[in-house]
Order: C-alpha cells, then sequence, then structure tokens
C-alpha cells in the first residue's frame, strides 16, 4: 500500500455509513454461509427472457430477488433509463481476486484443516466465489510476520545465499491448496524491497537501489520464479516493483524506484533474463498510482521496453480510474490491471461498505482494467500480521482466538462480480445519467449477459433498454444487484 492522508476514504468516496445488519456477518468457519441459490449461468433456459437477481442490501447478502421480465418495447429511450448496447464490446475480463500475504497465508495456516479447505471452497472453488487471481509477494510486505528476504546478510552477488525456505512453512502449502480449490489460479508476484544489500541504505525499509546490483538483482528475481516452480506452484505474470514512486518514510519493506531505473532493469535485464531462461512470465510495469499515468505513457513509448511489458499494474490511492484509459488510447494494446486496494477495519463501514466497493469496481472496469486484485485476503480481528503502519483489514477477517470468519462489505462487492462474471467475459457498453447510479455490463464467454448496479441512493425502479426490449429492475436503497440473462 501506499502512503497516504487516510485510508477511510478510498478515491475520495467515503465509507457509507450503513447501518450494521441483521445477518450473520460473522460465521465460524465448522458453519461457514453457503450460498443458497442456483448457480448462476444455469437458472433459466436460453429462450427464457426472464432476467435473474441478486441483491446485498441491509440485511440480504447476495440473496436470489424475484425474477424481472424484458418486454418488447418501441420509441427512443428517455434520458433517465439505462441503456445498454452489446455491439460496443472492450475489454476482457482475466478475473478477480486477492493477494496472498505472508500475514494473509499464516491467518490462513491458523484455521484447522477442514476450516480451511471449507473457506478455500467457498472463496476460490468455481461454484462458490470463484476468485481466480492472485497476488504473491516476493519476500516480505508489511504484511508480514517478520522482515524477510531470499538473500539476507552481507553483498553476495553470486547469490549463493538464496533460499525461499521461509515460504515453504505456510506460503506454498497455502497457494497449492487455493490452487487445487480452483485450477485455473492466476498468479502474479510483487517485490516490495530487494535485499538491503542491493540498496543505498542497506535494509530492506525503504530506500533506494543501487544501479549495479540491477542485473543481480534480476536473477535474484528469476530464481524465485524457478524455486516457486520446482514447488509446483507457477507464478504467471509480475510487477517489477510494488509502488515504485515511494519509500514510506522508511517504516516498512519498501524502495524507491525512478523511472529510468525501472526501464532499464525491465529493459536491459529481467526481461532478456526470462527470455533467454525460457521462464514465461508475462511483466507488468508501476504497480502504483493511477496518477502517475503521464510516466506509463512515457515508458511505454520505449519501444525495447514494449518487447517485454505485457501490461500496466495499477493501485487507485491516488488520482481518478478515467487516467488508466488515458494509456489506453495511447498504447490500447497493453493491458490493464487493478492490483491493490483494501478495507480498514478500523472503519465502521467495514462490514457494510458494498456500495462503496462496488462502485470502485465499476470505475475500474469501466476504464478498461482486465482483473481486480484486492490486498490481504484474510487477516486477524487486529488487521495482523503487521509491521508496518496501516490499518488494513481483509477481504475477510479470522478471529484469532476463535477462529471466527467474518465477511467485509468488501467481500460482498467481490460475491456481486467474481460469482457472475467468468473469464473471457467482455465488457459491453452502458450509458445511464441517472444519480447515484454506477453499473458495468458484460457478457460471459457462453453469451449469458451480465449488469452490476449499484445504487447508492433511495430505494426507486431502474428502466431498463435492450435493443427493442425493455425491464423494470426494482433496486433497494444502499444495495448493489446483480443480473443476469440470455
Amino acid at each position: 500500500m501506499t502512503n497516504r492522508t487516510s485510508r477511510r476514504s478510498f478515491l475520495g468516496i467515503s465509507a457509507m455509513g450503513l447501518v450494521a445488519a441483521a445477518v450473520p456477518d460473522v460465521v465460524r468457519p465448522a458453519s461457514a454461509m453457503t450460498m443458497t441459490m442456483t448457480e448462476p449461468g444455469n437458472e433459466m433456459s436460453n429462450s427464457s427472457p426472464e432476467i435473474s437477481m441478486w441483491v446485498t442490501s441491509g440485511d440480504e447478502r447476495f440473496a436470489a430477488a424475484p425474477r424481472a421480465a424484458w418486454r418488447p418495447t418501441a420509441g427512443t429511450p428517455s434520458t433517465d433509463q439505462l441503456r445498454l448496447n452489446p455491439s460496443l464490446r472492450f475489454q476482457q475480463i482475466l478475473g478477480f481476486g486477492g493477494a496472498f500475504t505472508d500475514a494473509t497465508c499464516y491467518t490462513f495456516n491458523r484455521l484447522s484443516p477442514p476450516e480451511r479447505e471449507q473457506l478455500f471452497h467457498e472463496l476460490f472453488h468455481p461454484s462458490e466465489m470463484g476468485l481466480s487471481v492472485g497476488r504473491i509477494c516476493v519476500g516480505s510486505s508489511d504484511y508480514s510476520t517478520k522482515l524477510y528476504s531470499f538473500d539476507e546478510g552481507e553483498p553476495d552477488p553470486d547469490l549463493t545465499r538464496f533460499s525461499i525456505e521461509h515460504d515453504r512453512e505456510y506460503i506454498l502449502p497455502v497457494l497449492r491448496q487455493a490452487r487445487k480449490a480452483n485450477p485455473d489460479l492466476f498468479l502474479f508476484s510483487s517485490p516490495w524491497s530487494p535485499p538491503g544489500w542491493m540498496k543505498f541504505n542497506g535494509t530492506m525499509l525503504g530506500g533506494a537501489m543501487r544501479r549495479h546490483y540491477l542485473a543481480v538483482y534480476a536473477h535474484y528475481y528469476l530464481k524465485f520464479l524457478q524455486g516457486y516452480a520446482t514447488e509446483g506452484v507457477q507464478v504467471q505474470a509480475l510487477t517489477s516493483q510494488n509502488e515504485v514512486d515511494t519509500d514510506q518514510d522508511g517504516r516498512m519493506p519498501a524502495c524507491i524506484w525512478p523511472q529510468e531505473y525501472e526501464i532499464e532493469f525491465v529493459r536491459d535485464h529481467l526481461g532478456p533474463l526470462l527470455v533467454s531462461s525460457g521462464m514465461p512470465v508475462k511483466i507488468w510495469i508501476l504497480d502504483h498510482n493511477y496518477n502517475l499515468w503521464g510516466r506509463v505513457m512515457d515508458s511505454l513509448d520505449d519501444g525495447k521496453l514494449r518487447r517485454y511489458v505485457d501490461a500496466v499494474a495499477w493501485h487507485g490511492y491516488y488520482g481518478t480510474p478515467d487516467m488508466m484509459s488515458k494509456v489506453h488510447d495511447t498504447h490500447p494494446e497493453v493491458e490493464m490491471h487493478w492490483t491493490e486496494g483494501g478495507p480498514d477495519y478500523t472503519d465502521p463501514g467495514y462490514l457494510t461498505d458494498w456500495c462503496k466497493w462496488a462502485g470502485i469496481f465499476s470505475g475500474i472496469l469501466g476504464n478498461w482494467c482486465r482483473s481486480i486484485t484486492s490486498w490481504n485476503l484474510a487477516l486477524d480481528e487486529h488487521g495482523r500480521p503487521n509491521i508496518g503502519p496501516f490499518p488494513c483489514g481483509g477481504v475477510v477477517t479470522i478471529n484469532s482466538q476463535t477462529k471466527e470468519i467474518t465477511r467485509s462489505g468488501q467481500y460482498w462487492a467481490f460475491a456481486h462480480h467474481a460469482r457472475v462474471i467468468r473469464r473471457g467475459a467482455r465488457r459491453f457498453d452502458s450509458q445511464s445519467t441517472l444519480a447515484d447510479l454506477t453499473h458495468v455490463a458484460l457478457e460471459n464467454p457462453d453469451g449469458q449477459q451480465v449488469l452490476v448496479l449499484t445504487n447508492t441512493g433511495p430505494a426507486r425502479t431502474i428502466e431498463l433498454r435492450l435493443a427493442n426490449m425493455a425491464a423494470s429492475i426494482p433496486v433497494k436503497a444502499n444495495s448493489v444487484t446483480t443480473l443476469a440473462w440470455r
């Protein structure tokens, strides 16, 4: 995460102040919540005009709602409707997920094997939440049990001490178990800092990279990827550095990367090394905030760098999502991925801010991102383990004493996307001038069409228009509603 004035207001959208729900947001792992609903995608025949709906609002959590129906209509749509145009299509979707930090894997590992298996089925299995993207830390982040790299100590340019032994205890087993629950889990890795001896300040805490170690660091990264592959955990993409533009005042693992260093590292060292070693890993640059879009544009103008760079990784702590579209407009062949953002456990809206997160997700998807990855998948009730300064919460909280599982508002926002939107879905055009309403529309590979509506205003009826069909959709106050039809 990055230095910021407050984590209680994300992208300038404050917590909604929603009343705590009367449903069991806290459930013991032995009786973890399962959704009593028809599997999305199997709910109606191809010829049915009906629209299936699921709602989160008040005391409901992704609850099946009465179906709506399409009806023939004529005339020009009015401006107070939401208009759908599936013929105008945009990016394909890779998936949704979260970060398997050291802290998250430690927290998962504290569950008994049956409890962990049940929770992983809920989070990752395609018949349940179906989270399909995961982020791995290369060494420690701020959300770790301790500060560590894979080669600490005196300078070791030959990497004779390199070892991923730390990760064998619980990180690698957790990743293997998550991949067992969802074999299509896409994993990408991000380093927070090189080993201290590669930096001017001699520590992983803050500071900057020594240029003459760039080639050594490329080999360090390759050894990490090879070590994970040997352990049965293939990493499919990487970012060169988490949050290139801050050293967090030396309060946590971090490293400033000037633009010319990042370009040189990827273009002249890491990219060629991955190619020569036959390591089929995609490279994503930046891994930082929207407001650095100008830096990204300039980097992508380097033709040699573009030989190795597949995508840009974005965080949303500063700037606005439309800044990603500026990059896409100039470099439409480059993918966009959103790689970090999560709730604060101290936020009064932690359990109920599904509207905030669903609205954020709509903005992310509406500006060309192919994936959305939350920050920590799981932490304890105090936002720990944590060696850094920020009060982050997990997508779920696992109580350190009772092992009760609490599902955050962000969890329910993910439910409205990940449970229905499949890998390979393609976003299509949706337009509305209605106030207090965000929306995103997609078509799954099997032809099923999906619309996610986030209503931050009072209860009302939204009129949909799709070609010569219309539908009246009741939406509740402060609600997220997912619709699906064929």
